[in-house]
C-alpha cells in the first residue's frame, strides 16, 4: 500500500510539471498565432479588427483578459470576461497561481525597428488546474484499487503458503508440557515435505533430540554433584567463617591507619600553623635589630665601632640564614614549597655562585674552578633561585672542608639530563659520615661540627630540593683524599618556540620594569604595628627623600586615607584590630584607590604568603627585613611613571 502510494505521489508530482509545461505552452502557441494580426492592426491602427481579435483570444477557456497596448504605453483595444468560481479553486490556485500574464512585442516584417507595441494576454489557471485536479485524483483512487487488490492478492497467497503450515506448526508447541519440553517432535506440515517449512522442521526436531541428549547427560551429572554438595557446604561455611574473621581484622587495621593518618595530618597541619606563626614571631624583632644595625652602620662611626657593628649584622643575618633553611626544609616535608618554571642561563648562574665563593677560597688558599662544556645549552626551564641555592650549599661546604688543593665546579647536559659535579680536594668522609650527612642537624662526626661549625642543614635542605625537582643527588668520598658531590636534574633546554607553554606552566604577577630615573619625594603611608619596624623603614624612607606617616592598624590606615593623600602604601600583612589582607580589600574596594600602590612588607615565608597578597589586591611584595635597595626598586617600580596629584 504505502509503495502504491509512493508511486502515484510520484505520478502525480510528474504530471504537475507537465501540465505547468503544457500551459505555457498552450498559451504561447495562441499567443504565437495571434502575434502577426495584432501586429498588422497596430500598424494599421486599426480598432474595429482589434477588438475582433481579441473577442476571439477570450473564446479560449484560459483567457480572462486580452489587450492592445500602444508603443506609448496606452491601451488601443481591451476585452475581458470573469474568472469561474468554484469551491475547489484555492487548491488550483495554490498549485499554479490564480493568473498569468503573457506579452509579446508587436513588429511587421517590413519595419522590423518600428515599435507598434504589445499583445498582453492573461490568463486564469484554473482551466489547468482543474484538469490536472481531475487527473490526480483519477491517478490516486485507481492507484489505491490497485494498491487494495494487489496487496488482498498478496495476502492469500501467503496465508496459503506460509501462515497456514506455521500455523500448524505453532499448534503443535502449544501442546508441549512443561515437564519435559524436549520430548516433543514437531509435524511436518503436508506438502511442505520438500520446500523450506519441511527443512524448518526437521532441523528443529534435530536440535530437540540433541537438547534432550544432552539434559539426560546432565541430570546424570547433577545427581553426581549432589553427593558432594554437603561437603562443599561445610567447607565454604568453615572459609566463610575464616574471611570473616580477617575482614574483621583488616577493618580495625583500616581504622587504626585512617586515624593515623587523621592524626598526621592534624600534626602536619598544626606544625605548618606552628612554623608560621614563629616565623613571623621571631623574624620580626630580628628584622628590628637587622635593621637598626643597618642603620647604624651607614652613620659616621670609628673603625672599630663599625667593625663590631659589621660582626653583629652579619651574625644577624646568619641566624636569618639559618631560620630560613630550617623554614624551608619544613616546607618541603610539608609540600608547600612552590618551584618556578622559567628559561634561565644555567652558566651564568655558576659562574655567578663560583664568583661569590671566590674571595672564601682565596682566603684560605684554595683554587676556585668553574667549568661547562663548549656544547652547552644557553637557557633551561627551572627554578633558578633554588638551583642556586644549592650550589651555593655545596661550593660552601666544599671551599669550608678543604685546606688545600682545589674545589672544581662542572655541569654537563646529555639527553636531556644536567649532570652538576661539585668536587674538592678535601677532608673527605667515612662511610660512616656518608650515611649521616643528608640527615638535619647532622654531620660526618661529632669533630667536624667542633672543628668546622655548622649546623647539618645545608646538605638536607639540598636533597629535599634535588628530590622536589625529581632529580637525584650522589656523594662519593674517602677520608683525607675529597669528596664529589654529584647532581642529576631532569630540566628541559628552553626554546623561544616554547614561549607559550613557559607562560602556561609559570603563573606569576607581572611586574613593572624598574628604572632607573630618579624618583621624585614622594608621600608614604607606612601601615606598621612594630615600633622598630616603623622606626628603621621611617628612616630608610627618610634617606630616600620620602615623606612618610604610620598607621599602626588597617582601621587607621583607612582613617589616615580620607584625610590625605599617599603616593604609595608599605603594608604589614599581620597586625592588630585589622590585618593587611582585609585593609588593602577595603582599600580595592573604593573607586578613588583603585589604582593606588600597595606593597607588602611583611615577615612571613611561609608558602602561600605571596599568593595571598595579591589575590587581595596588592601590587608587589617583599619580605623584611627592610633592605633599602630591595625597597627603593619596589618603590620605583609602582611610581616611576606616575604623575604627582
Amino acid at each position: 500500500m504505502t509503495l502504491g502510494f509512493i508511486l502515484n505521489v510520484a505520478q502525480i508530482t510528474l504530471d504537475y510539471f507537465a501540465a505547468q509545461r503544457s500551459m505555457d505552452e498552450d498559451i504561447q502557441a495562441l499567443i504565437e498565432v495571434s502575434h502577426n494580426p495584432a501586429s498588422q492592426i497596430a500598424y494599421n491602427i486599426d480598432v474595429r479588427l482589434a477588438e475582433e481579435l481579441l473577442d476571439g483570444l477570450l473564446r479560449h477557456p484560459a483567457t480572462i483578459d486580452a489587450r492592445i497596448v500602444d508603443s506609448e504605453n496606452s491601451t488601443m483595444a481591451a476585452a475581458s470576461t470573469s474568472s469561474p468560481v468554484s469551491p475547489y479553486r484555492w487548491i488550483s490556485d495554490e498549485l499554479f497561481g490564480s493568473s498569468r500574464v503573457f506579452s509579446r512585442e508587436l513588429r511587421v516584417p517590413q519595419l522590423n525597428n518600428l515599435p507598434l507595441g504589445q499583445l498582453v494576454v492573461t490568463i486564469d489557471t484554473y482551466h489547468y488546474g482543474l484538469q490536472f485536479l481531475e487527473r490526480a485524483t483519477y491517478t490516486l483512487i485507481s492507484g489505491l484499487l490497485k494498491s487494495l487488490i494487489l496487496s488482498a492478492s498478496l495476502l492469500g497467497i501467503f496465508y496459503l503458503i506460509l501462515t497456514r503450515p506455521m500455523l500448524s506448526v505453532i499448534n503443535a508447541l502449544s501442546q508441549v508440557k512443561a515437564s519435559s519440553p524436549e520430548k516433543i517432535r514437531l509435524p511436518v506440515p503436508p506438502g511442505h515435505q520438500q520446500d523450506e517449512i519441511g527443512t524448518m522442521v526437521e532441523i528443529v526436531n534435530q536440535h530437540l533430540a540433541a537438547v534432550d541428549s544432552t539434559l539426560a547427560q546432565l541430570r546424570k551429572a547433577e545427581n553426581a554433584l549432589k553427593n558432594y554438595s554437603t561437603e562443599l557446604e561445610q567447607e565454604v561455611e568453615s572459609r566463610t567463617r575464616e574471611i570473616s574473621d580477617k575482614n574483621h581484622a583488616l577493618q580495625r587495621g583500616n581504622r587504626a591507619l585512617v586515624k593515623a593518618k587523621e592524626d598526621a595530618m592534624r600534626r602536619a597541619k598544626a606544625r605548618a600553623n606552628f612554623l608560621a606563626s614563629m616565623s613571623h614571631e621571631i623574624r620580626t624583632p630580628l628584622n628590628g635589630v637587622l635593621g637598626m644595625l643597618g642603620l647604624a652602620l651607614e652613620g659616621e662611626l670609628d673603625a672599630t665601632k663599625q667593625h663590631r657593628l659589621q660582626i653583629a649584622l652579619s651574625a644577624g643575618e646568619s641566624l636569618l640564614g639559618i631560620l630560613n633553611d630550617i623554614l624551608d626544609i619544613s616546607k618541603v616535608e610539608a609540600g608547600k614549597l612552590n618551584l618556578e618554571n622559567i628559561p634561565f642561563d644555567l652558566s651564568s648562574l655558576i659562574e655567578e655562585c663560583a664568583t661569590l665563593h671566590t674571595q672564601q677560597a682565596r682566603n684560605k688558599g684554595v683554587e676556585l674552578i668553574a667549568e661547562t662544556d663548549p656544547s652547552f645549552p644557553s637557557q633551561f626551564l627551572g627554578d633558578p633561585t633554588r638551583i642556586r641555592q644549592i650550589l651555593n650549599n655545596l661550593l660552601s661546604n666544599a671551599i669550608k672542608f678543604t685546606n688545600s688543593g682545589n674545589v672544581r665546579i662542572s655541569a654537563h647536559y646529555s639527553e636531556g639530563t644536567l649532570t652538576i659535579a661539585v668536587v674538592d680536594t678535601g677532608i673527605g668522609m667515612s662511610k660512616e659520615g656518608l650515611r649521616r650527612i643528608f640527615s638535619p642537624f647532622s654531620q660526618a662526626d661529632t669533630q667536624t661540627t667542633r672543628l668546622y661549625g655548622g649546623t647539618g642543614l645545608g646538605l638536607t635542605l639540598c636533597r629535599q630540593l634535588i628530590e622536589r625537582m625529581h632529580g637525584e643527588i650522589k656523594v662519593d668520598s674517602k677520608e683525607q683524599k675529597g669528596t664529589r658531590f654529584t647532581v642529576i636534574l631532569p630540566l628541559p633546554v628552553y626554546s623561544h618556540l616554547a614561549t607559550d607553554s613557559v607562560g602556561k606552566l609559570t603563573e606569576t604577577t607581572e611586574l613593572p620594569k624598574t628604572v632607573t630615573k630618579p624618583q621624585r619625594p614622594l608621600r608614604i603611608l607606612l601601615v606598621e604595628d612594630n615600633e622598630v619596624n616603623q622606626m628603621v623603614a621611617g628612616m630608610l624612607l627618610k634617606k630616600m627623600g620620602h615623606q612618610s606617616d604610620t598607621a599602626e592598624n588597617g582601621l587607621l590606615a583607612i582613617e589616615a586615607l580620607k584625610q590625605q593623600h599617599y603616593d604609595l602604601v608599605l603594608m604589614d600583612c599581620q597586625m592588630p584590630v585589622m590585618d593587611g589582607y582585609e585593609t588593602t580589600r577595603k582599600i580595592r574596594e573604593n573607586p578613588e584607590w583603585h589604582d593606588l600602590p600597595v606593597i607588602a612588607v611583611t615577615a612571613n615565608v611561609m608558602q602561600g604568603d605571596r599568593d595571598d597578597c595579591f589575590a587581595c589586591g596588592m601590587n608587589d611584595y617583599i619580605t623584611k627585613p627592610y633592605n633599602r635597595d630591595q625597597l627603593s626598586a619596589a618603590i620605583t617600580r609602582w611610581t616611576a611613571y606616575s604623575e604627582p596629584q
